[in-house]
């Protein structure tokens, strides 16, 4: 994954033309930025799948064993 990938296409799309200024980028720019938060979405939910598991193994969180 890039972190810049965003900035990176909106100026590429730009500069070749594909885009023209004003409210097509803007509407391009909504559709980037929403794309780089399904990456974070997807991170946040394997981080709390590996938190699930890691509670259902006991490795946290799990009864005391006196």
């Amino acid at each position: 994954m890039e972190i810049n990938a965003s900035v990176r296409s909106r100026k590429a799309l730009l500069a070749h033309g594909i885009v023209t200024p004003g409210a097509e980028a803007n509407g391009v720019s909504s559709v980037l930025t929403a794309a780089a938060f399904t990456y974070i979405a997807a991170a946040v939910a394997s981080l709390m799948t590996l938190l699930y598991y890691a509670y259902r193994l006991g490795l946290f969180g799990g009864r005391n064993r006196d």
